[in-house]
């Protein structure tokens, strides 16, 4: 108790609001002071305080919500559903992707380097660096929920360079338009490389253009991919 005590000891029926504003538990709270006899009741003042902290703003964001979509129809939807409707998949289905892509030039699906970028997609990249590469290409981090919600396709197109100039340039990106600028890399573990190094520290999502375009030195772990 004498423990508890010396930590109760400047604390009052008050808290500090999200804003950094100070508001009284109860009438006067700012001059009573909380002791052991009374700390259940501040724990429990506390408490409602934050759960009804930002009632008014969620009333807000309840009555936008209806004014497009009836309330009748959210209640049929848990909160995971309506967040997958809304925001699309929390992981990224490279399938869904892979049916909706296009492609330009000389690549299609049988091109070395468009099969080297769907594994990579598919067996070698973790969950975070598939939604940075999402980000990188269309500057969002969820794919739709299905094929119909795709309201543009994904587009990859040759990053056409000189031949010694290939394996050290970077991907670009056009996120307004979806669209990979993919040069023809030689290997499945320079792409990798490159991918990696893009997606990590090119995040500029409205560079449309601006990407870095300069050939970067190599610098490649051999295990970190494995070629077909």
């Amino acid at each position: 108790n004498e423990l508890l005590s010396s930590i109760l000891d400047e604390l009052r029926y008050e808290v500090v609001s999200s804003n950094g504003q100070t508001y009284e538990l109860v009438p006067n709270g700012k001059n009573i002071p909380i002791t052991v006899s009374n700390f259940k009741d501040y724990c429990i003042s506390y408490r409602e305080y934050r759960l009804n902290e930002f009632n008014r703003q969620i009333e807000c964001i309840r009555q936008g919500l209806y004014s497009i979509v009836p309330g009748y129809f959210l209640g049929l939807f848990t909160a995971s559903e309506l967040e997958e409707i809304v925001c699309g998949k929390g992981e990224m289905d490279v399938e869904l992707l892979k049916r909706n892509t296009g492609y330009g030039g000389h690549y299609n699906q049988e091109t070395p380097c468009i099969q080297r970028l769907w594994k990579i997609l598919r067996e070698i990249f973790n969950e975070e660096q598939k939604k940075l590469f999402l980000k990188f290409v269309w500057g969002r981090c969820t794919l739709p929920s299905c094929d119909d919600d795709f309201r543009s396709k994904f587009q990859i197109v040759p990053y056409t360079l000189s031949a010694e100039l290939v394996d050290g340039a970077l991907p670009r990106a056009h996120t307004c338009t979806f669209v990979l600028d993919l040069p023809e890399y030689s290997t499945i573990d320079i792409m990798y490389d490159r991918l990696n190094y893009a997606i990590t520290y090119c995040t500029s999502i409205d560079g449309d253009g601006n990407m870095n375009d300069d050939p970067m030195p190599t610098n490649l772990d051999s295990d970190s991919a494995t070629e077909e």
